[in-house]
């Protein structure tokens, strides 16, 4: 039911003199005079009471029906069948525009306030007559529970203020079905409501859209309850979007539409496919009728594209992509809505320096790249790019032949030694022990330093394993075969003792060229603890007594020296001694000298 009024500001004054009686719009009663048939018989008396009769129903406070009679620039003169005619203010019967609604003739319901004024007229409310009619059709829409429309005019404290023809309060709890933040935004609505308290008296009616939207819902859900069912295709409103989904009403009751069923390609965000309010066609994916919870699918309305996918991406086949994620070990590249493929970082370039994809790709990208792999099953799809290119590898040996010698940069240390870039994709490692012919070294980092530019000789290539091995220490002859070819057993070379330890002492005989005197070597009588009879850099002469090129292994001896000494003086000095033959003395110093040999050798095994 619609209640429809003059501006509802009017209805506190209303309240004032509008009584709680129920209002009946009173007829004007119809005067008759009696058939005269000649003066004579006229009977005043009698006809006076039968005019004063005409007027006994009429009272103050009630709404009677009457005639337009006279319209003037500033009243409308009504007859209401009174003893005078009533006077309305013209502007009770101008519109919102200001324009007349109202002609000479019109009926109209007026409230008569008094029947007689100072100057004798009736005094008479068109106004009044119509707030009287609105709050008896209010009380009735009251009783009846039965709907009312209205316009919301603004907001006030606690909630709204409603035009039902008289002013109503809305409160801020029952204008919907949830909580409302922002009441302004309902201004200037038309709303159905409710009457859910009416007080004539103190001009106060309340109101309820609440209400009526519970009781429509209630409705609307019993109807979708019963049509809903699994695999069943259905329009919804989405009402809410969250981080993981959209809730979608489907007439009463809300279905979650989840993230992962939206669509069969990546999403972000529900946001970046949906905005509430949006009617969109959902699949009922599964339906607990006791709980009342549904849920729904979008993507399930198309074919899943990875059912054809196997078709579509034959293995070696080159692809565009979009990159649509970036992670620590490769990228994620979208090949259609709903197929996306891993580009691993070792697919990415033949240059193994490539720490991040960050480094050659960016969300957003588009790459080329070709599929290595596919499994359907798993939806997986391995892709790579640096097969769109040549692999370097491939002329390796052509390029780089052994014992050529290549300049690079060195691009990475390792406790083994160091990776040299000869080219683009091409790296060599130089091992740690072919950094220098005769240091010791115990870290790349002694010799080169990364981002220095080095040349090496290449000492193998294997490019079926990608690998290509590298020698700095090359690039300069041998100092141990130097050696080695300018000396002999037997030899007495000079020295500089360079260590000390347990078993012996190291002499350097020259730059990077040690070898061991074993402490049994030191002198004839044995020697426990070296360090009481030599120092560090002290010089003294050695014989040498063991070379071994291959262990690049020199043995050395002092206590032969001091043999050859004696010898020597035992010659000069006891020549009785000639009569033993030259074969055997020799015989005996070989002897002697080989047990030395092996003394020697078994020293060296100790040491290593």
């Amino acid at each position: 039911m619609s209640v429809t009024g003059r501006k509802a500001g009017e209805g506190q004054d209303a309240a004032q003199v509008e009584s709680r009686e129920e209002t009946t719009v009173v007829e004007t009663p119809v005067f008759e005079p009696p058939v005269i048939e000649s003066p004579k018989d006229i009977d005043y008396e009698e006809m006076l009471e039968a005019y004063n009769l005409s007027f006994k129903n009429i009272a103050e406070g009630a709404v009677v029906s009457g005639t337009v009679l006279k319209i003037t620039d500033s009243h409308v003169v009504v007859d209401v069948g009174f003893k005078s005619e009533g006077r309305i203010s013209l502007d009770e019967f101008r519109d919102d525009a200001g324009d007349l609604t109202i002609k000479l003739g019109d009926k109209v319901d007026v409230l008569l306030e008094r029947t007689e004024d100072k100057n004798g007229h009736v005094v008479v409310s068109r106004q009044k007559a119509e707030r009287m009619k609105i709050w008896t059709a209010l009380e009735k829409v009251y009783q009846d529970e039965s709907i009312i429309t209205g316009r919301v005019i603004e907001r006030v404290k606690g909630g709204l203020a409603v035009d039902v023809g008289v002013r109503a309060f809305l409160p801020g709890s029952q204008v919907d079905l949830q909580p409302t933040r922002n009441l302004d935004s309902w201004c200037g609505q038309e709303l159905r409501m409710r009457v859910i308290k009416v007080n004539r008296r103190r001009g106060n009616i309340v109101l309820s859209r609440k209400a009526v939207l519970e009781e429509e819902h209630f409705k609307l859900k019993e109807t979708t309850l019963k049509e809903l069912e699994e695999g069943k295709v259905v329009s919804g409103i989405v009402k809410n979007i969250t981080d993981y989904g959209a809730f979608v009403d489907l007439g009463g009751i809300d279905g979650l539409l989840h993230i992962t069923d939206m669509s069969w390609g990546r999403v972000n965000h529900p946001s970046d496919l949906f905005k509430v309010a949006d009617e969109i066609e959902v699949k009922i994916l599964k339906f607990e009728r006791l709980e009342e919870k549904v849920s729904l699918g979008y993507k399930q309305l198309s074919e899943d594209p990875w059912l054809s996918a196997v078709e579509r991406y034959a293995r070696d086949s080159r692809v565009k992509a979009k990159v649509v994620s970036l992670t620590d070990y490769g990228a994620f590249v979208e090949l259609e809505e709903g197929i996306e493929g891993l580009i691993h970082i070792s697919e990415m370039t033949w240059n193994r320096r490539i720490k991040h994809p960050s480094k050659l790709l960016s969300v957003g990208d588009e790459v080329e790249a070709v599929v290595l792999d596919m499994d359907a099953s798993a939806r997986r799809i391995s892709l790579g790019m640096k097969q769109t290119e040549p692999n370097p590898w491939d002329s390796i040996e052509e390029k780089y032949a052994i014992n050529s010698i290549i300049t690079g940069t060195v691009r990475n240390l390792t406790d083994f030694g160091a990776f040299v870039e000869v080219e683009e994709g091409i790296e060599g490692l130089v091992h740690i022990s072919d950094l220098s012919w005769t240091k010791k070294v115990q870290h790349p980092s002694e010799v080169v330093q990364k981002g220095d530019e080095v040349s090496a000789v290449v000492l193998n290539v294997d490019a079926d394993n990608q690998r290509l091995s590298l020698g700095i220490k090359q690039l300069e002859p041998d100092k141990w075969e130097d050696f080695f070819s300018q000396h002999q057993i037997g030899d007495v070379v000079h020295g500089k003792i360079v260590r000390l330890t347990s078993f012996g002492i190291f002499v350097e005989l020259s730059e990077g060229i040690e070898g061991l005197c074993h402490v049994s070597e030191l002198a004839e009588q044995h020697i426990d603890n070296p360090e009481d009879h030599f120092k560090v850099e002290q010089e003294l002469d050695v014989k040498i007594i063991k070379l071994n090129l291959l262990e690049r292994r020199i043995g050395l001896s002092v206590r032969a020296l001091t043999e050859d000494s004696d010898r020597e003086e035992g010659w000069a000095y006891k020549p009785e001694v000639a009569t033993t033959s030259i074969g055997d003395i020799a015989g005996e110093q070989l002897g002697q000298l080989k047990k030395k040999a092996e003394q020697v050798e078994g020293a060296d095994d100790d040491e290593s």
